[in-house]
């Protein structure tokens, strides 16, 4: 069945605030698979955090589709809501503003930190 993949997003508003959102990726048949269009990419990372690893408030910088192999990671937003990505789950982080905007810690970004007994480990995808 041709469903898209779907994947979550952290993204921003029209007032720059940073919210939770989804891309849905269209999948073309092909041999005995569903494949989206190329998506292009700039490189890669490995990373690793230590349990208890935590960030202040901050914006995604470039877009990075992040794949967790290994712990968990809590991205929480300004408003309090968030998401636990565990291991095989991904998520894009693209929250960023416009110039005409100043970054405050106090209202936008996302946070991210490892929860659970062990590290994290994951893979960054630079779009």
């Amino acid at each position: 069945m041709k469903q898209p993949i779907i994947v979550t997003k952290i993204t921003t508003n029209e007032e720059g605030i940073s919210i939770f959102s989804k891309n849905n990726f269209d999948v073309n048949k092909r041999g005995g698979m569903f494949l989206t269009d190329q998506i292009a990419a700039k490189n890669f990372r490995l990373r690793r955090s230590d349990v208890g690893y935590s960030t202040q408030f901050h914006l995604a910088g470039d877009a990075t589709f992040i794949i967790i192999l290994k712990g968990s990671l809590k991205i929480e937003l300004q408003n309090g809501d968030f998401i636990i990505f565990n291991v095989g789950e991904s998520f894009t982080a693209e929250d960023n503003l416009p110039e005409s905007i100043t970054f405050n810690d106090k209202i936008h970004g996302h946070k991210a930190s490892v929860i659970g007994d062990e590290p994290l480990e994951a893979i960054h995808i630079k779009l």
